[in-house]
């Protein structure tokens, strides 16, 4: 199915947030909805499953794009029970083209949503709250309506990075409706470490205790002035130079993608989705501390998930957030119904960098459900 014939027809005005500071200097950036949403579509012609791509509209009229994929090879006698659709939940900056190793295998027996968080992608773009709990509370409270506008009972939730974050803050606040919930590398779990906080370096006696050096000072006046923007910023400032700007300092998007594209595909995609007006970026500052931790770790309202409630956390051996965490969650769950588990050879973005054995795992958990 061509992902372009499904699309709801857009225009640049149309879709551009009011009020953006950058409104004033369209020509400086090169990018437009138009071309993110040209850019996406080249990206989904590598889909072969049924494919339904639209916005769903909130009563709020703001609007979550949205990719349902179903496998029209399976028929099923009429009075077996569907099963349990899996949604996807991308990170920060992302968007729902992320997926597209991942897409066919996971939809192959059971339904797939994937929809581009309110604020980032082709979603609208509202204003955030400063306020880390109400900006929380906004992605949160769009996922819910998004899912009674869709018309889900329940489901297999997951989400990636910023999306296992509010992933699991969903989970806490709808258990009902999330029958097993599976974080990908999720971010904003761990507590921020204490400055002068002491770190233990070896095992039993003779454990040697040590401080950790303070940064230095021009580490310290570098995250001071960058905790004054918004974390993507820079694409924007940097103008016709931006695309420039995400080749040479995420190469490795290009390389992941290597063999569906042989150009920037990837690349201009990333831009695309972040050029455009800040708005989950200032959803997402709220929430953050400098240098990326979370002012409201989830690890510290974990415990209000459901017992019941089944948890897998994925991690790459090769990622920057550290599995240790979701160790402690499973301890704190008392290790019921929670598993930990490391996909070898892949970093952050374990799904891209090791999609075989990513979607291997993400299936047999989905098929434990039913």
């Amino acid at each position: 199915m061509d992902p372009a014939a499904t699309s709801t027809p857009m225009q640049d005005e149309s879709e551009r947030e009011p009020g953006s500071i950058w409104d004033w200097w369209p020509s400086w950036r090169p990018t437009s909805m138009s071309l993110l949403k040209s850019t996406e579509a080249k990206i989904l012609t590598c889909i072969q499953n049924d494919l339904w791509a639209r916005f769903v509209t909130l009563p709020n009229q703001d609007r979550i794009w949205t990719l349902t994929l179903t496998n029209k090879s399976i028929r099923k006698p009429s009075k077996q029970a569907p099963k349990t659709p899996l949604v996807m939940v991308h990170g920060f900056g992302g968007g729902v083209g992320l997926w597209i190793r991942n897409l066919d295998a996971l939809s192959y027996s059971r339904p797939v949503y994937a929809f581009d968080l309110l604020g980032f992608g082709r979603s609208s773009r509202p204003s955030f709250s400063t306020d880390p709990a109400m900006a929380e509370e906004q992605f949160v409270n769009s996922i819910e309506l998004w899912r009674k506008s869709v018309g889900l009972e329940n489901m297999i939730l997951l989400g990636h990075s910023l999306g296992g974050y509010l992933a699991t803050s969903y989970a806490i606040q709808y258990p009902a409706r999330v029958t097993h919930l599976i974080l990908v590398d999720p971010w904003g779990f761990p507590d921020r470490p204490q400055p002068g906080a002491q770190i233990q370096e070896g095992q039993g006696q003779g454990t040697e205790v040590m401080k950790k050096p303070p940064p230095p000072r021009w580490v310290k006046a570098i995250v001071a002035v960058v905790s004054l923007f918004n974390p993507l910023a820079v694409i924007r400032a940097a103008g016709p130079w931006g695309p420039g700007l995400v080749n040479r300092f995420r190469p490795d998007f290009k390389r992941k993608f290597e063999d569906l594209f042989d150009d920037d595909t990837m690349t201009q995609y990333i831009y695309h989705c972040n050029a455009q007006s800040p708005s989950g970026e200032v959803g997402f500052r709220a929430m953050s501390e400098s240098l990326g931790w979370a002012k409201r770790p989830m690890v510290q309202r974990v415990h209000q998930l459901p017992a019941s409630m089944p948890l897998t956390l994925l991690y790459g051996t090769r990622s920057w957030v550290d599995s240790s965490t979701g160790h402690k969650v499973a301890q704190i769950r008392n290790e019921s119904h929670t598993r930990v588990m490391l996909i070898n050879e892949a970093s952050h973005h374990v799904y891209a960098d090791q999609p075989g054995e990513f979607n291997k795992v993400v299936v047999n958990i989905c098929n434990a459900v039913d």
